[in-house]
């Protein structure tokens, strides 16, 4: 390969073409501020960005009025477990979450822990999924919020929403979902897992960064939040701010896109996945898939190159652009948290390399990655002789 193989889309994700084009405008001559509808350039901004409100609704099953833009899926996190828990504390104080949560899930609710509210974590089973069970478990007359990922962005595993979204709903008890690694990959319905509020990040579907939404369901019920940043109240008081009309046009654009892809069926059929993971087991026989077996996003293969550390095989192959686990966790020293709690041992966890596909990913680049992942393993099979 003559340029880097980028295979960390989980991660983040390239701007698509056809998204830039879309928010050139706002970056350019719409300049407007969607508040100052007294004139012709507030009002364009203002309708662009309601243009784009409707395109996230369409593409998660919803209306454009139970969009509320944010700065991306840490801050839609944080609003919707921080402003839920805020407003409803007089019904209860207690909040059920996985353990094996995005950080932007995990750190509001230890918190809200400091707060006085009573967190009860859920722990995985050995690939790294919760179920409905547990849930029901764990749903106490005091709990106001239950908090389950949609898919895991480590290891990939997809929880069983709908259960677990079907059994809030009869018990009573809020649902927040975040949905950040599946929109964009698979078909996503609110109503369907009967989400009461869902995130989801611009950057993850090939729009810019610095753009996210969160969903607030608006009836049966009519979920209410305290806001979290306070100003002019934009965004129906729930997050005021002046608008980032571009970044909000072009995560619009990029959920248009992903609509028109997905036409019901993942974008990267698990196939090209299963065929990547064949031949990286064949090219390093001692490795192990990580996360469940079928019940996985169908771009993710996170392997354990057992008896290699990550580092090095990183450092072995390096124009093969690749995670040994969430960005958000890069630099940060120690097993991955989510592998831990997946009970995944030191020795196994150390060996851990998370290879994300995208719709950019080709087949020479798959074939070119398990052609240097047979390379490092034949150089460490010399080094150990």
């Amino acid at each position: 390969m003559t340029k880097l193989v980028y295979l960390d889309y989980n991660a983040t994700t390239p701007i698509d073409p056809r998204v830039l084009e879309a928010m050139m405008p706002a970056l350019t001559h719409a300049f407007g501020n969607p508040s100052s509808e007294t004139h012709v350039l507030g009002r364009q901004a203002r309708d662009m960005v309601e243009t784009a409100r409707g395109q996230v609704a369409s593409l998660i099953g919803t209306s454009a009025r139970e969009i509320v833009f944010t700065s991306g899926a840490t801050e839609s996190c944080n609003l919707a477990i921080k402003g839920l828990a805020k407003r409803y504390r007089e019904r209860g104080n207690h909040i059920v979450v996985s353990a094996v949560e995005h950080k932007a899930v995990l750190e509001p609710c230890k918190r809200l822990e400091q707060e006085g509210f009573a967190v009860t974590t859920l722990w995985p089973d050995s690939f790294g999924g919760v179920s409905a069970q547990q849930v029901s478990d764990a749903i106490t007359a005091q709990t106001i919020l239950v908090c389950v990922m949609m898919a895991n962005n480590v290891v990939g595993t997809i929880n069983p929403v709908d259960e677990i979204g079907q059994l809030c709903k009869k018990r009573g008890v809020l649902f927040f979902c975040d949905a950040t690694q599946t929109v964009g990959k698979l078909a996503v319905s609110v109503e369907r897992i009967q989400a009461d509020l869902l995130a989801m990040s611009s950057h993850k579907i090939y729009g810019p960064k610095g753009a996210g939404a969160l969903y607030v369901r608006g009836k049966s019920p009519r979920v209410r939040l305290a806001a979290q940043i306070d100003g002019g109240g934009q965004e129906h008081f729930r997050r005021s701010g002046t608008q980032n009309v571009p970044g909000i046009v072009g995560l619009g654009m990029a959920c248009k896109l992903c609509e028109e892809e997905l036409a019901g069926r993942a974008s990267l059929p698990s196939e090209v996945r299963d065929r990547f993971e064949k031949g990286l087991l064949a090219a390093f026989p001692d490795a192990q898939i990580l996360g469940h077996p079928t019940q996985r996003l169908p771009n993710t293969v996170c392997i354990s190159f057992k008896g290699v550390d990550a580092a090095s095989m990183l450092h072995c192959m390096p124009d093969v652009a690749v995670s040994t686990g969430s960005a958000c966790e890069s630099g940060t020293s120690g097993t991955n948290y989510v592998l831990r709690a997946m009970g995944v041992g030191d020795g196994l966890a150390a060996g851990m390399v998370r290879f994300s596909l995208g719709r950019c990913t080709t087949e020479p680049e798959i074939d070119y990655t398990i052609e240097q992942v047979r390379r490092c393993a034949t150089e460490r099979h010399s080094i150990s002789s």
